[in-house]
């Protein structure tokens, strides 16, 4: 009975060892656990964790990022016990798992810390990224790659990147993780160090950030500078597009530095050899070169004669002859034209360019053609208040002054006879090259019929004219071959009492004395008050004088009575 007891009480004490022993096994489900390899066949990995049967784990579990791994019997590994035993009686390990595990509790560390953590982007998912956190698997929102957005992430994967853990969750499994974060952070490291060293002069290397119509910002590894257009480079930019792209490495120089506000402008061609030294000499004055037209306004057209230096052709310098015209109706953007140097202001990093001094001059050409005394003929191009434009040889206009229009008819009555686009002759009177001015004449096309009336008179010459017509301010009358003249009310007689003009009658003859012959205004003057002084005078002469006793009464009795009977005879 005694050994019967003995056999119980070995019974129950087997039974709660093994009930101990198993509660203690499955308490272990869940967690890493040490085992032992027992041996490597066939990719698989046999290990024995201590338990009543062994577990098997795929090699390449064990593998380390980039190296083939390298198992051998009797090597103490970790491993993960998800179940005691599966169907086939044997544990179920992971060695993946085991390595989860592990890297959690050093995440989680990290994450309480704020330190970096070390990870490896090898896959893509929606919105972002896989990364290996040593074993944990975390997500690398699109966003948080880097600081500027990344096209083409490739040279990224499969290389260890530093991280920063932005958010942890280990009973759902997710990590959130930030690649930009790290390079802010290193960013204002090194922006404080850069801006802490930044001098004007410097020259640094850049990446282009942002393109704007005035300019380009330019990362310089933590601060940005301002690369304004116009020192991009040294020839015309219409805008930065032209020279730089988003993403592009640059070498540039600081230009000016503002520690206060921290502005930064940069400059790129200050890096190259300004083409404006020694322009005076390349360019001088009156030489001739080809250049390409580059910008055209309407005040006239920037020409480029070597990159980094332009010249201006203003409007005035254009043509000849197509006056209050666009610049671009006489040139067009990227046209090679010839022009000439007018002027050179280095200082100002001027040239002034001429487009038509590389044409003839039409006005010499007309000169040399046809010099005063020509006659031509033209269509009336524009009618004015003073006079009409004919056009001329060469594609330019002559103008005929209303003065010389008509020698009879006043200028405003000559004018109303022509219009628009009417074929007239005229004569070449005068050729201005200077002024660009060509005077014309009708009337010079026939003789003056004032010159052809007056030739046989002159000056304090006594003629007979018949009175036309008598008004208050003297009479009018008819000399010589038919032409006006005029006797002014006060040379109407010696006498002031006579000087009437309504004692005289049209169609009356009279003889006067003529005073002045005015071509200019084609008017003859007559007197009769100095026809009589002159009679009185000769009769004082011929016949005495006062003073030998004889009255003027009687000398000019006399010297009337000698002149009837001269008439007489």
């Amino acid at each position: 009975m005694a050994q019967a007891m003995a056999r119980t009480g070995e019974k129950e004490s087997f039974a709660a060892l093994l009930e101990e022993s198993l509660g203690t096994a499955e308490s272990l489900e869940g967690s890493v656990v040490k085992g032992r390899v027992v041996s490597v066949e066939n990719d698989m990995v046999t290990i024995d964790v201590g338990l009543k049967s062994e577990g098997r784990v795929a090699l390449k579990e064990f593998a380390v990022a980039g190296q083939p791994p390298e198992m051998k019997a009797g090597d103490t590994v970790e491993v993960y016990l998800e179940r005691m035993e599966d169907k086939n009686g044997e544990a179920v390990l992971s060695r993946e798992k085991a390595k989860r595990e592990e890297a959690w509790a050093l995440l989680e560390k990290s994450f309480q810390d704020q330190t970096r953590v070390t990870g490896v982007i090898f896959g893509r998912v929606k919105g972002g990224f896989t990364v290996d956190l040593s074993g944990a698997v975390a997500f690398l929102p699109g966003s948080q790659v880097d600081i500027r957005p990344v096209r083409d992430i490739s040279p990224l994967l499969g290389t260890p990147q530093p991280f920063q853990i932005l958010k942890m969750d280990r009973s759902r499994g997710n990590i959130v993780v930030s690649r930009r974060a790290v390079l802010e952070e290193s960013r204002a490291e090194a922006r404080s160090e850069l801006v802490a060293n930044l001098k004007e002069g410097q020259v640094l290397q850049g990446v282009v950030k942002n393109i704007t119509d005035y300019g380009a910002f330019v990362d310089l590894g933590g601060v940005d500078g301002l690369l304004h257009v116009t020192d991009i480079a040294w020839r015309r930019i219409n805008h930065p597009s032209e020279a730089l792209q988003i993403g592009q490495t640059v070498t540039v120089q600081v230009i000016r530095f503002n520690p206060e506000t921290q502005r930064i402008s940069l400059g790129m061609k200050q890096l190259e050899a300004d083409p404006w030294e020694g322009v005076e000499a390349k360019y001088p004055v009156s030489s001739r070169f080809k250049g390409r037209v580059t910008n055209i306004t309407d005040y006239g057209a920037f020409v480029e004669l070597e990159p980094g230096i332009e010249g201006l052709v203003h409007v005035s310098e254009m043509s000849w002859t197509k006056k209050n015209v666009h610049p671009g109706k006489i040139v067009s953007t990227s046209q090679e034209v010839e022009v000439m140097v007018l002027d050179v202001d280095p200082q100002k990093r001027r040239i002034s360019l001429g487009l038509k001094q590389c044409l003839d001059n039409p006005w010499e050409t007309f000169l040399e053609k046809f010099g005063p005394g020509t006659e031509l003929e033209g269509e009336v191009k524009n009618i004015t208040e003073f006079g009409l434009f004919v056009g001329l040889p060469g594609d330019i206009d002559g103008m005929v002054h209303m003065s010389d229009l008509d020698w009879n008819k006043s200028g405003e009555e000559a004018i109303a006879e022509y219009k628009k686009s009417d074929r007239v002759k005229v004569k070449v009177l005068d050729v201005d090259v200077e002024k660009e001015r060509i005077s014309l004449g009708i009337k010079q096309l026939a003789n003056d019929p004032f010159e052809a009336a007056t030739a046989g008179l002159k000056k304090n010459e006594v003629v007979t004219c018949t009175v036309t017509q008598v008004t208050d301010g003297g009479i009018e009358v008819t000399v010589g071959e038919g032409y006006t003249g005029f006797i002014r009310k006060s040379d109407l007689s010696r006498d002031r009492s006579e000087q009437r003009p309504d004692r005289f009658a049209v169609g009356e003859k009279v003889d006067a004395k003529v005073t002045q012959i005015d071509r200019g205004s084609r008017r003859i003057s007559l007197s009769i008050k100095a026809r009589e002084m002159e009679e009185e005078k000769q009769a004082m002469a011929e016949y005495g004088s006062s003073d030998s006793g004889a009255s003027l009464g009687d000398i000019l009795g006399a010297a009337l009575k000698r002149k009837q009977q001269t008439g007489e005879e």
